[in-house]
């Protein structure tokens, strides 16, 4: 049986919430890359953002996850497009040869990649597609970045697991054993208030971690230093670059 790193769970409501959204941009080159748009199964769904954005395009997507709260918090797609499944990236609840595309968005660092390759293999239709993506940090203010970043490494760097590395590099350093395909260039952009930036970085599951391990909290000693540098603007512009690999079967 295989077993998952359950750091979501908790605040399931929170990341629904506060984690920022892929740009439409982005599935539309995915649906344009797709054998055909019958099914596409978005793997580590968690919040279901990416199930949903998919289901625009997609006839029937099948969001896979191991966390029943995150499956929860997930929204509901119009017209029913899109089926929750509880299970792991090693072992899909699909059907074989059923899928024309497959993704994986900020989850595939999480996934043991033999097995979740032979997956791969198994449930596409020939000339399916994968896709997996991520991204690291946001782009803010000059003060602000830095701050964020001196929670992420220097409050934070010893509670992130392993795994978390792999974001960082986009990904680059994994062997795909498929034909990649260059993507081109996609960011999200949005709009956050003060309240917002802090309720996303209070779901960084490394919070969880030191507050387990140390019992304090660094992000709140650092509030009152991010609200200094956020100053008098009730919004501000914040963006993310995407980190996108994706292949053909």
């Amino acid at each position: 049986m295989t077993t998952f790193k359950d750091l979501f769970s908790h605040h399931a409501t929170d990341y629904a919430r506060f984690r920022p959204h892929y740009p439409p941009e982005l599935f539309a080159w995915l649906a344009g890359l797709s054998p055909g748009r019958a099914l596409a199964v978005d793997v580590g769904s968690g919040n279901g953002q990416a199930a949903a954005a998919l289901g625009q395009d997609f006839d029937q997507v099948i969001a896979v996850d191991p966390s029943a709260e995150q499956i929860a918090n997930a929204p509901v797609a119009p017209a029913g497009t899109v089926g929750y499944r509880k299970g792991t990236a090693e072992c899909l609840p699909v059907d074989s040869g059923t899928a024309d595309l497959v993704v994986a968005a900020q989850a595939f660092h999480w996934f043991k990649p033999e097995p979740f390759f032979a997956e791969v293999r198994r449930v596409l239709r020939p000339c399916g597609h994968l896709a997996v993506w991520c991204y690291g940090l946001a782009t803010i203010t000059p003060e602000l970045d830095a701050l964020v970043h001196e929670l992420y490494e220097t409050r934070l760097g010893p509670s992130w697991e392993p795994e978390r590395r792999l974001v960082e590099t986009g990904y680059s350093g994994v062997a795909f054993p498929f034909t990649e395909l260059t993507p081109p260039r996609f960011d999200m952009r949005l709009a956050w208030t003060f309240d917002h930036l802090v309720g996303y970085l209070g779901t960084w599951s490394a919070l969880k971690r030191h507050l387990q391990t140390w019992g304090d909290n660094p992000l709140e000693d650092m509030v009152p230093r991010l609200a200094q540098a956020w100053g008098k603007p009730r919004e501000r512009k914040v963006l993310w670059p995407i980190h996108v690999r994706a292949f053909r079967l």
